[in-house]
């Protein structure tokens, strides 16, 4: 038992001392702790700037147009009546006053044989009361000339003779009347009569013909209306009608020479004159018609041809332009990175037209500011930045 007890007392006086320097290691790690190493501070971002210009805008877009003729026609004939001959036929070029087609109808010729007959009549009961006229006024004269001898004629024989006189003259003005009115009748019959010579209103090209002879044809609201009997058009003269959007009408003026090209001869450029201008936006579109006066004396561009249209696009005043791709567009913004004291900061912009390298932009933006050159929504507002270089936005 004795020795149990010395044993035991043994073991613990050997792990004392490593207890001792175990504790005393923790302790030095516990209280001694050193104060942390601060982070360093970031580089500055080396970027290259480039400065906001202002220029004039000069820029062409092409824009779709279409032809279409300066005259326009569908030819319907002034009375009804049945097809005699056609003289002309799709693609015919007539001239003003040419006769092109000629219409018969039976029912004209009786009407004017009873006009004529009507004015015949009424011209000889003109001579009936006419002469009923001079022979009152001779009785009338012969009554006078012997009243002036006391006793001969009775005065009131003279007044009788008078009033006829004065009812003849009435008598015959309403006979020259109804002889006018006869005749003017018997006019507008003949008038009507040459309504059956369609002949066409214009110098142009018939694009379109839909009768034959025979066929019943008559005023466009009239029977035999259903169609049409041809179609003419103006060549020597065409309009083109361009669709202007609505951004970029701010500036169109008349006389301006706006050149164009067609499918049909894409090695060719034409010109027209801007000449009417509709100055209103179609509210379905959101564009203006704008129509250009095209001379085709040699009648090789055909309407309804549709054209490229070089449409130029000017400002009153300069505009500010940068660099594309200075411009940075997010999902909710769109925006430069200005570099102002060494520092970035986000400027809101609108874009407007690209020229060559440069993009027309609108905001917060002045002549000379310095902008990068290549824009980042990476740069945040506030980043350091160093500039490598400053170069022209035109560069």
């Amino acid at each position: 038992m004795t020795r149990l007890v010395k044993r035991v007392n043994r073991r613990r006086l050997s792990l004392g001392p490593a207890l001792v320097i175990v504790v005393s290691g923790l302790a030095c790690r516990g209280g001694g702790t050193r104060p942390a190493d601060k982070a360093p501070a970031p580089a500055p971002v080396t970027v290259d700037v480039v400065r906001v210009i202002e220029q004039p805008l000069n820029v062409q877009l092409s824009l779709p147009g279409e032809l279409t003729p300066y005259q326009s026609v569908a030819i319907y004939p002034r009375v009804t009546g049945f097809v005699k001959t056609v003289r002309v036929d799709r693609g015919s070029r007539v001239r003003a006053g040419d006769i092109i087609s000629v219409l018969e109808a039976p029912e004209l010729v009786a009407q004017r044989s009873e006009a004529q007959s009507k004015l015949e009549a009424a011209e000889a009961q003109l001579d009936v009361v006419r002469s009923k006229a001079d022979a009152d006024r001779s009785t009338y004269e012969k009554l006078e000339a012997a009243s002036a001898t006391p006793g001969v004629v009775a005065g009131n024989d003279v007044l009788i003779a008078e009033k006829a006189v004065e009812a003849s003259q009435g008598h015959v003005a309403a006979a020259q009347q109804t002889v006018e009115a006869a005749r003017q009748a018997l006019n507008a019959i003949r008038e009507i009569e040459g309504y059956l010579q369609v002949s066409a209103p214009f110098d142009g090209v018939v694009t379109e013909r839909n009768i034959h002879p025979g066929a019943l044809m008559g005023p466009a609201s009239g029977p035999g209306a259903a169609v049409p009997m041809m179609r003419l058009v103006e060549l020597n003269r065409l309009r083109l009608v361009v669709p202007v959007p609505e951004a970029y009408t701010a500036e169109v003026k008349t006389g301006v020479e706006i050149p164009f090209t067609v499918a049909a001869y894409p090695s060719q450029t034409w010109s027209g004159t801007v000449a009417r201008i509709a100055r209103a936006v179609d509210v379905n579109t959101r564009t203006m018609a704008v129509e250009l006066d095209v001379v085709n004396s040699d009648g090789r561009l055909a309407p309804g041809t549709f054209c490229q249209v070089r449409w130029p696009i000017r400002r009153s005043a300069p505009s500010l332009f940068v660099p594309s791709g200075s411009v940075v567009a997010t999902t909710d913004r769109i925006f430069v990175v200005r570099i102002v004291d060494s520092k970035a900061e986000w400027v809101d912009v609108k874009t407007g037209l690209t020229s060559g390298p440069l993009i027309e932009v609108f905001g917060d933006l002045r002549v000379g500011d310095e902008i990068a050159g290549r824009g980042t929504d990476e740069m945040r507002p506030g980043t350091e930045v160093r500039a490598r270089a400053t170069k022209s936005a035109a560069s």
